[in-house]
């Protein structure tokens, strides 16, 4: 198994690509922390785990929070006595909101999520990870990172940002043993969409002008495939980077 007796942390893992990570890496060996905003669901995946032989417990935390993020990293810690993995998944969008009519409220939002909640818990596992030599850190960016028009204005901004963090993290904690990298999905299967209430008509409009070029979606289980090779040792000489999973569709 590809990472046996290793401890996992994924956040946003109570549905969609945090599932299944959470699923795919506890059936690789791995004790997960199945961490999400919605304990009901986190517990849901954990309960899957269990009944198939797998290891996890299940916290709740809202990455917004330091204080959650502190209580998640330190349980994992308590409870498993290490942490070798991390994979920032939480996420949100941004009902395609072009940069016209994008409010305070709604850019801090994203942002808080998607890339100050990356950072938090990242900030919170790099002294465990220095201390031991080796750790790893997956971030879920998306090809909104790569692109300019793949969603609003802020969703935009924020997965460049984790893209950006990612390389940054990468390069500067390499020497220590750590390594940071990136999935960035395109479009997938997944309920992200429930995080869109009325979507700007102009925004997504324009958004979704490339979508009829798209091979194809995908499903959460394709984009665990890569966030499993990219936490295991398989991937021990690739960092700080960022591995598009789209079926092609950047490519054009």
């Amino acid at each position: 198994m590809k990472l046996q007796n290793k401890v996992a942390v994924v956040t946003g893992a109570g549905s969609g690509i945090g599932k299944a990570i959470s699923v795919l890496y506890a059936r690789e060996g791995a004790k997960v922390i199945v961490s999400d905003i919605d304990l009901i669901h986190a517990e849901e995946v954990v309960e899957e785990i269990s009944f198939s032989g797998g290891t996890a417990v299940a916290i709740k935390a809202d990455v917004t929070r330091e204080e959650d993020v502190q209580n998640l990293i330190d349980t994992a810690v308590h409870k498993y006595g290490t942490l070798d993995i991390l994979v920032n998944n939480a996420g949100v969008m941004d009902n395609f909101v072009p940069a016209g009519a994008v409010t305070d409220d709604l850019w801090e939002k994203v942002f808080q999520i998607n890339v100050t909640g990356a950072m938090r818990t990242i900030r919170k596992v790099l002294p465990i990870f220095t201390e031991k030599g080796a750790g790893v850190i997956v971030n879920i960016a998306s090809s909104g990172g790569l692109l300019g028009s793949r969603a609003g204005a802020a969703y935009t901004a924020s997965k460049h940002a984790v893209v950006g963090l990612t390389k940054n993290v990468g390069f500067q904690y390499a020497q220590s043993g750590i390594r940071c990298n990136a999935v960035a999905p395109g479009s997938v299967n997944t309920n992200i969409g429930n995080t869109l209430f009325t979507p700007h008509s102009f925004g997504m409009e324009r958004a979704m002008a490339g979508m009829s070029l798209s091979p194809r979606s995908g499903d959460p289980d394709e984009i665990a495939k890569v966030a499993l090779f990219l936490a295991s040792d398989d991937s021990s000489f690739v960092n700080g980077t960022v591995i598009t999973a789209d079926a092609g569709w950047t490519a054009y």
